[in-house]
């Protein structure tokens, strides 16, 4: 009975909540293509920031040509008039951002986990195919050599009475490959298991990136919102703060309308392509103007 179609690969976690940034002026770029590429729900945009509901995997998100980084969202919510407050006042209500509502950053830090894992287990699939083809093509190469070798002893020898040990030694040989394919298999297998495990039970450590615009911007500086931000995740979850190497990057924004938290899925932004070997025009803006004038990619490119 023949196989029925695959169906989807499974996703980072239904309703994943996501945000891209992107230049001033490129956010309709980036929501048609987060829809085009992602299948994206519930696209929306402020200026500079588009954000989405997608199911799309780590290797999806990786298309993404007009975007410069992508974030997995924490929490978005409206700010209060910072000139009507004092400073005690904005501290204690950054505070409450993590204090309020523990939960939506304990979702998230699952979702962000499950992206990983399942990035991790592709590669390793992916990889594991290679290996396995180089496999098979050095073992092809070694059958050949082996009939070839057979074909001339049988030509040379005089009698025929060594040949069923040779073939018996041969099968017995061939025996051993597979074995020894599928222990190395097996020992993969155990590797990503507790890779992953130790990844869940290791202590989570973090570092928090801020930036602050407008009136904002006047009130509080980067490093005050990123200290007291810190200080509230370390009381709330036990989480170590580490500036160097930390497992989990926070992503903050304050500004006069907005505060947008997230977690950068990707250590390297995207629009720092590794293709582009001389700096240029913007690879975002070569995108967006490739767009415009309808260039046509070529068939298997992205």
């Amino acid at each position: 009975m023949a196989a029925g179609p695959r169906g989807p690969e499974p996703g980072p976690a239904p309703g994943a909540r996501f945000f891209c940034t992107a230049g001033r002026g490129l956010e309709p770029f980036l929501m048609r293509e987060v829809r085009e590429r992602l299948q994206a729900a519930q696209v929306e945009y402020v200026s500079g920031k588009v954000f989405f509901t997608t199911c799309s995997d780590l290797n999806m998100q990786k298309t993404l040509k007009s975007t410069e980084r992508v974030f997995l969202l924490i929490k978005k919510q409206f700010l209060f008039n910072v000139s009507s407050v004092s400073k005690g006042k904005i501290f204690n209500e950054m505070q409450r951002l993590i204090n309020d509502d523990p939960e939506s950053w304990l979702n998230a830090i699952s979702i962000w986990k499950n992206l990983l894992e399942l990035d991790a287990k592709k590669e390793e699939l992916s990889q594991r195919d290679a290996n396995l083809l180089k496999r098979r093509m050095r073992e092809n190469d070694t059958v050949i050599a082996k009939k070839l070798k057979a074909e001339q002893i049988q030509e040379t020898q005089e009698t025929r009475e060594c040949q069923p040990e040779k073939q018996i030694e041969e099968e017995t040989l061939e025996q051993g490959d597979f074995l020894t394919e599928r222990e190395t298999f097996q020992e993969l297998e155990n590797d990503v298991a507790k890779a992953i495990d130790a990844h869940n039970h290791k202590d989570l450590t973090f570092r928090v990136s801020c930036r602050c615009s407008g009136a904002m911007a006047k009130t509080l500086s980067a490093q005050e919102v990123g200290r007291i931000i810190g200080i509230a995740l370390m009381k709330q979850f036990g989480w170590k703060a580490d500036l160097r190497s930390p497992n989990l990057e926070i992503f903050i924004h304050l500004n006069d309308i907005y505060s947008v938290m997230g977690i950068p899925v990707f250590r390297v932004p995207l629009a720092s392509r590794a293709y582009i070997k001389t700096a240029g025009l913007r690879s975002t803006v070569a995108w967006a103007m490739a767009s415009v004038a309808e260039i046509k990619v070529p068939s298997g490119s992205d």
